[in-house]
C-alpha cells in the first residue's frame, strides 16, 4: 500500500478526498479549522513538487440536493489563507463546470469542488458516479480518514478506476497512530470512554478490555453501570436492556485482569438546562426526579490519578453534558489530566468528536500526542473492522 511520499506529482492533477466536514455557525462561519488544517501538508506536498490539486469533500448531511448551508464554497476563505493562494471553486462536483476547470488546471493551482453529497449518488456508492469524479485527476489520493469506514463513491468506489493511488499525510498519521496503542502500546495503558449511550460503545470496549491495563467509563453511559449495580439514578440516562451487558463487561474486566473505573460521585440537575438546580451526591444515591449531567470531583481526582500514573491514553467521549458551561467541568479537568499526563512523557491519542472539541476548545490542541479527525472511523479500526477507505487503496 503506497503513501503519498511514493510519487512525485511534477505536472500530475491528483484528485484528493479530503475531509472538510467542518462546524460552521449562523453565518456560515468556520468554527474549527482542524480538519483543514490537517489536510494542508498533504496539499503541499502534491503542490510543492510541480503538480495540481483537485478537492472533493462532503459537509453536513443535506437531504434533497444542494443547500445553501452545506456549501463548501463557505470554506474558501479559510482554505485560502491557510495555502496562500487563490483556491478556484467549481460550483457542481460533476457537470461542465467541474469538466472544464479540472481540465484547465495548471500545475501550481488548486480547485475546490462542490459538495459531493449533494449527490444520491456518492452515499449510495454508484459505480458511475465515482467513474466521473475519477476522470478529473491521473492520481487518486485518499486522505479522509473520518469518512474511510464508508463505502461512498469519493472515498471508496473510485479508487478501482486508478492505478496509481495512495494515503496521504493524515489517513497515514491516523493509522500509525492508532496503531501505537492496538500494538506495542508503553504500558499502563488507559482507554477512557465516554458518552452517551453504551450500546454505541459496545464493540469498542470489549475490544478495549483484551489490551488495556485500565477502563475508565464516565459520561451518560455510567449511569447504566450503576443502576445495574443495583444504585438509584433517578432520571438519568438509562439503557435498561444493556444491565446485563454491563455486568457482563465487568466479570471480563475481572476475569482479564482489567482494573475499571466508574465514577464515583456525579453533578446532578432537576433540569436538562445550564439554568437548573445542581448539586453533587455520590454515585448510587441520586433522588427521583433528578439526574447526573456530570462527574464529581472525587471522580475528578480518582480519574486524574490513574491517567497521570499511565503511559499510553486513548480517550472518546465526554464525561458529561459538556455543551453546557456548568457540566462541562468533569470533561475540562479530564482533558487538562490528559494534557499533563502528555507533558510527562506519555503518548495520548484525542479520538475525534467531542473530545477533539473539548480538548481544541480549551487550547490544548497542541500539547497531546495526536487528535484523531475521525471518531466513528477510529473506533471501528481499533475494533479491529475493516474501513472500506483504507481497503480500497490496496487493490
Amino acid at each position: 500500500m503506497k503513501t503519498i511520499r511514493d510519487f512525485n506529482f511534477k505536472d500530475r492533477k491528483a484528485l484528493i478526498r479530503v475531509d472538510f466536514n467542518v462546524p460552521l455557525d449562523s453565518d456560515q462561519k468556520v468554527t474549527d479549522e482542524t480538519r483543514i488544517n490537517a489536510a494542508i501538508p498533504t496539499i503541499r506536498k502534491i503542490l510543492d513538487d510541480g503538480g495540481s490539486c483537485i478537492l472533493m469533500s462532503h459537509l453536513g448531511r443535506p437531504k434533497n440536493g444542494p443547500e445553501y448551508k452545506f456549501s463548501l464554497h463557505h470554506i474558501i476563505p479559510n482554505l485560502r489563507e491557510q495555502l496562500d493562494l487563490t483556491v478556484l471553486f467549481g460550483d457542481d462536483c460533476v457537470g461542465r463546470s467541474a469538466k472544464e476547470f479540472s481540465r484547465q488546471l495548471n500545475p501550481g493551482q488548486v480547485l475546490l469542488l462542490e459538495n459531493v453529497r449533494f449527490y444520491k449518488e456518492e452515499t449510495s456508492g454508484d459505480e458511475a458516479f465515482a467513474k466521473q469524479l475519477a476522470s478529473y485527476g491521473d492520481i487518486y489520493v485518499n486522505d479522509a480518514f473520518g469518512t474511510a469506514h464508508r463505502t461512498h463513491a469519493s472515498t471508496t468506489v473510485i479508487a478501482k478506476f486508478f492505478e496509481d493511488k495512495c494515503y496521504g499525510y493524515v489517513m497515514q498519521a491516523e493509522l500509525d497512530n492508532a496503531e501505537k496503542v492496538l500494538n506495542g502500546a508503553e504500558k499502563p495503558l488507559t482507554a477512557i470512554m465516554g458518552g452517551a449511550k453504551i450500546s454505541d460503545k459496545i464493540l469498542i470496549i470489549q475490544k478495549l478490555l483484551d489490551i488495556v491495563d485500565n477502563l475508565i467509563i464516565g459520561g451518560g453511559m455510567s449511569y447504566t453501570f450503576t443502576k445495574a449495580r443495583g444504585g438509584n439514578i433517578g432520571n438519568s440516562l438509562l439503557e435498561e436492556d444493556k444491565m446485563e451487558l454491563t455486568k457482563a463487561l465487568e466479570a471480563k474486566a475481572a476475569k482479564k485482569g482489567v482494573r475499571l473505573f466508574l465514577p464515583v460521585d456525579t453533578v446532578i440537575a432537576d433540569d436538562f438546562s445550564n439554568d437548573a438546580n445542581i448539586q453533587t451526591v455520590a454515585v448510587g444515591e441520586i433522588p427521583p426526579q433528578w439526574q447526573g449531567l456530570d462527574i464529581g470531583p472525587e471522580t475528578v481526582r480518582l480519574f486524574s490519578e490513574v491517567l497521570e500514573s499511565s503511559k499510553t491514553i486513548l480517550w472518546n467521549g465526554p464525561m458529561g453534558v459538556f455543551e453546557f458551561p456548568v457540566f462541562a467541568e468533569g470533561t475540562d479537568a479530564i482533558a487538562r489530566a490528559v494534557v499533563k499526563a502528555t507533558e510527562n512523557g506519555s503518548f495520548s491519542l484525542i479520538g475525534g468528536g467531542d473530545s477533539a472539541s473539548a480538548i481544541n476548545n480549551l487550547g490544548y490542541g497542541d500539547k497531546v500526542s495526536y487528535i484523531s479527525t475521525g471518531g466513528g472511523a477510529l473506533l471501528e479500526y481499533i475494533e479491529g473492522k475493516t474501513l472500506p477507505g483504507v481497503a480500497a487503496l490496496e487493490g
